[in-house]
């Protein structure tokens, strides 16, 4: 690979990243009632802007929804803004202990949910676990 295609790839894939998280709606309570009613799976993602754990959660889920479309297109991605909804039923509903948690609903049921972890792999299989449940 020489120089120029490098900075291109390079370029892409951080211009990708981003463009690829921007894809989650903001959380509203009907929002989440409506995506569920539709039988879509969704992904919640419960974050502050000031969180650095949820930084780095959101870096590799842009990551790997720039590496598999199949996320974007099948998941319903929805952004829990922590400091918004801290105190709302959705967290107590959900038994939520902190921001930096990631859960995946479909109907009635959880399938699956990680507190505060940012591996590759952990993050990788809940949206695979999503996926399936799609």
């Amino acid at each position: 690979m020489n120089r120029r295609d490098f900075m291109l790839l390079t370029a892409a894939v951080t211009l990708a990243a981003p463009m690829a998280r921007a894809e989650a709606a903001a959380y509203t309570p009907d929002l989440l009632e409506a995506e569920l009613a539709a039988g879509k799976t969704v992904f919640l993602d419960f974050k502050a802007s000031w969180c650095s754990t949820c930084k780095a959660q959101g870096r590799v889920i842009a990551a790997l929804k720039a590496e598999n479309p199949e996320y974007a297109a099948k998941i319903s991605f929805i952004d829990v803004d922590w400091d918004q909804w801290k105190d709302d039923m959705i967290v107590a509903d959900l038994n939520i202990p902190r921001r930096s948690t990631l859960v995946v609903l479909r109907g009635d049921a959880e399938l699956g949910r990680i507190v505060a972890g940012t591996a590759k792999d952990e993050i990788k299989a809940l949206l695979d676990t999503a996926l399936a449940g799609a």
